[in-house]
């Protein structure tokens, strides 16, 4: 990209002459409810022609790193790379030095990494332990030091699934405090545990019921949450010498339960004081940022707010005495910055490339160096090292570099009208050089389905359909996360009903402003997606003329028994009325396994037989289930895949299946 080398020849100039010296002002994303700002200009329409398919090679092309994060010290930096096929978490030195690749088990994915001082680096690993079809989730904590080169797995030998409850990292890198169950029928306690010698001392006991432990930013244990049958009772403690006392009980009948069991897991205390900050909904129905005595337990004055979405994280500075930024989502993720020079430092960058997203993504402890990320809709993003004493941003990396951003369609944020008059928020992306009339559609509904949302990020899969003649559709149906707890209770009980619903309105609402063409409409999706595309084309199949599904659920009245293996059983209830809605309501009403003789139309159905979210299981019986009925299906299992697609050749053979099924059953 040309425009990233002027950039990195410009490295001593001020950050603000580079950026606007060097990097054209991206196209920012529109919002509107009027189809007409999202149409082409009908002056130039006629000169408006289909751009040149790009290869599938370049959509899924491996990006050189993914999430650098700095050491402590900014002398050194660790991301992930894919180097022939294979993966590995790098270290490289930021000024000099070779890197150093960690390399993982094939059999494991990783979750998350950081350092622990500036010589370690923590990782929590996932493997799967096989149960005839399904499977049991491992997680694991583990530490690579590099000076000796040594990988060590940290905590106890023989431990129970969860062994990644980091609860606080010392600044040194000389012991975290790890949340960890004796066996499967003890109660956690808190564990000291000296990263360069794995030796344990056990510093908090187990006590009955108690499943979650919160330390302050000075490792100092503070609260403990017990769930039980009949509720949740809160404990607190003010100092490290000071016991533990029952502070709150919140019993399973009272009104505000969920919302106060939602607050307690943002919950972050300030070093040294009752006080601290918290998420609540109480006020009005949207989370908002508050302060909060937890001695008291009384709920403070506003410090976010938001008039239509919710607060969805926080942070405090690394002493833990301050509140440091806050994050939410509207239209794009954003930040809010607390701290005065952090807050300059973003708006200067984000002044310098509107409508362009800019993440300090990663900071030194002196904030002499940091790492920052570029992206929008349009461009997969860059990685830059920041020194804001010296003024200079260098360009060391990107997610994916053989995307052209100016070749990429533009996405819009949009709303439209449910049949019973919700407000339902979408992206929409047009194809590029192609009239916004008489399109062929592609409606993605995302994962989850609750507590998740789509963004205005990059997304290669919509770019790729894009790019092939089509308009995309991304709802956030009701149900998706940040709008606002009516619009998340709406969604609750109504998988396969309204949520559904949302998805046909959409479609609706296009063809009726003339965008897309009525006959010419398919699903794809996966997890809760997949299944919205399986249902789709079973419930309506005259608005729909195909579905692909990767990954999907197909029976839900045994994916939620498979659930039930992961969640504490009062959990599992609550997970089970949250999915299935009314106590007399009948699941296989709507599972596509269970209604597949009603499958009209053509299906592409494919997972990962390593899948522990939803398991291959529910693939083999929908895929049985189709034959049986005489369905016209293809399928395909990735072989040591999960819940996603890892390997790079597995990822375009999807997009290829993907294209050659659309191109059959709906051609752009």
């Amino acid at each position: 990209m040309g425009v990233i080398s002027k950039l990195a020849a410009a490295v001593t100039r001020s950050i603000l002459a580079v950026l606007l010296a060097s990097i054209p002002a991206a196209l920012s994303a529109q919002s509107s409810d009027n189809p007409a700002a999202i149409q082409a200009d009908p002056n130039v329409a006629a000169e408006l022609t289909q751009l040149p398919l790009i290869s599938t090679d370049v959509f899924t092309a491996p990006g050189k790193m993914v999430r650098p994060k700095l050491s402590p010290d900014g002398r050194q930096m660790v991301y992930r790379e894919q180097v022939d096929g294979e993966k590995f978490l790098t270290v490289k030195g930021v000024d000099q030095g070779s890197a150093v690749q960690i390399a993982t088990p094939k059999q494991v994915r990783v979750n998350w990494y950081r350092w622990a001082g500036n010589q370690r680096i923590l990782l929590s690993l996932t493997s799967k332990f096989r149960l005839l079809d399904n499977g049991l989730r491992i997680t694991s904590l583990h530490v690579f030091d590099l000076s000796t080169r040594e990988f060590t797995r940290l905590g106890r030998r023989k431990q129970p699934p969860d062994g990644d409850n980091v609860l606080y990292v010392d600044p040194d890198g000389e012991y975290l405090l790890l949340s960890l169950q004796r066996t499967l029928f003890d109660y956690p306690a808190v564990f000291r545990i000296g990263i360069a010698d794995n030796s344990i001392r056990q510093t908090i006991r187990s006590q009955s019921s108690i499943w979650r432990w919160i330390a302050d930013e000075q490792g100092v244990v503070r609260m403990g949450i017990s769930y039980k049958h009949n509720g949740i009772n809160i404990y607190y403690r003010r100092s490290p010498s000071g016991k533990f006392k029952l502070i709150s009980k919140i019993r399973e009948k009272d009104s505000d339960e969920e919302r106060e069991e939602s607050l307690l897991d943002i919950a972050q205390i300030v070093s040294g004081s009752d006080e601290g900050y918290v998420l609540s909904n109480k006020k009005t129905g949207r989370f908002a940022l508050h302060k909060f005595n937890y001695q008291t337990r009384k709920l403070g004055e506003v410090v976010l707010d938001h008039p239509e979405n919710d607060i969805t994280s926080y942070q405090l500075n690394n002493e833990g005495t301050a509140l440091l930024a806050a994050q939410y989502t509207d239209s794009r993720d954003r930040i809010v910055w607390f701290n005065d020079k952090m807050k300059s430092i973003q708006a200067k960058l984000e002044k310098a490339v509107p409508g362009q997203e800019v993440w300090i993504q990663s900071r030194s402890r002196d904030n002499k160096r940091m790492i920052i990320f570029t992206t929008s809709s349009t461009d997969p993003g860059s990685y830059y090292l920041f020194e804001p004493d010296t003024k200079r941003l260098h360009r060391f990396g990107g997610i994916n570099d053989p995307i052209d951003p100016a070749k990429m369609a533009e996405t819009s944020y949009i709303k439209y009208t449910a049949r019973d008059g919700l407000k339902i928020p979408a992206y929409l992306t047009l194809p590029k050089g192609r009239e916004a009339k008489g399109l062929p559609l592609v409606i993605m509904p995302h994962g989850g389905p609750y507590g998740v949302r789509d963004t205005l990020d990059y997304d290669a899969q919509v770019q790729f359909l894009a790019n092939r003649g089509y308009a995309v559709l991304r709802p956030n149906y009701r149900g998706s996360d940040s709008y606002g707890e009516d619009f998340y209770e709406r969604g609750e009980g109504q998988i396969g009903r309204t949520m559904q619903d949302d998805l046909d309105d959409g479609m609706d609402w296009l063809v009726k402003e003339g965008i897309v063409d009525a006959g010419r409409v398919c699903l794809v999706g996966s997890s809760y997606g997949g299944y919205a595309a399986l249902w789709g084309v079973i419930r309506n199949p005259e608005r729909y003329r195909c579905a692909a599904s990767f990954a999907g659920v197909t029976h839900w009245r045994k994916q939620l028994k498979y659930d039930g293996k992961f969640f504490k059983s009062r959990h599992a209830r609550a997970w089970k009325k949250k999915v299935r809605g009314e106590e007399d309501f009948d699941l296989d009403s709507v599972s596509p396994a269970e209604q597949a003789a009603r499958l009209k139309r053509p299906v592409l159905l494919t997972h990962g037989d390593e899948d522990g979210n939803v398991p291959i299981s529910q693939f083999n019986m929908m895929l049985k289930a189709a034959k049986k009925a005489g369905a016209n299906i293809e399928s395909k299992v990735y072989k040591g895949e999960g819940h996603g697609l890892a390997k790079r050749a597995n990822e375009k053979d999807w997009y290829d299946r993907l294209e050659a099924f659309l191109k059959k059953h709906n051609p752009p």
